[in-house]
């Protein structure tokens, strides 16, 4: 979904997606092999820098990700119906302090090691 997400129409660095789902570059590159293996991704390299691989969704994963769009909505009305924008901008907020927190708690503890 984050290819989907980020895709312009040219296709999507690794690093972006690497960066929008906050995890390591290699292990995008690993999944994304393994969905390209399974039709559901294409990848290629960059015209202005061979080194970058873009990737996109393919056409079977693009019908797939509309059919799942209704339930992925559904489900959202159900797990978020007790909460209103102030309050779902509230708990992001919370969860990015905590996420900083954690971080740093990390770079703490790893100092100390």
């Amino acid at each position: 979904m984050a290819v989907s997400d980020l895709d312009q129409g040219h296709g999507v660095p690794v690093k972006d997606v690497s960066a929008a789902l906050r995890v390591d570059p290699s292990f995008v590159t690993t999944q994304s092999k393994m969905l390209e293996k399974m039709s559901l991704l294409r990848r290629a390299s960059s015209r202005e820098d061979a080194r970058v691989v873009l990737m996109s969704l393919s056409e079977r994963a693009r019908k797939h990700a509309t059919s799942l769009s209704a339930k992925q909505e559904l489900f959202s009305k159900f797990i978020f119906s007790e909460f209103n924008e102030t309050s779902i901008r509230d708990l992001l907020g919370k969860l990015s302090l905590l996420e900083n927190r954690l971080e740093k708690a990390a770079l703490k503890l790893s100092a100390d090691l």
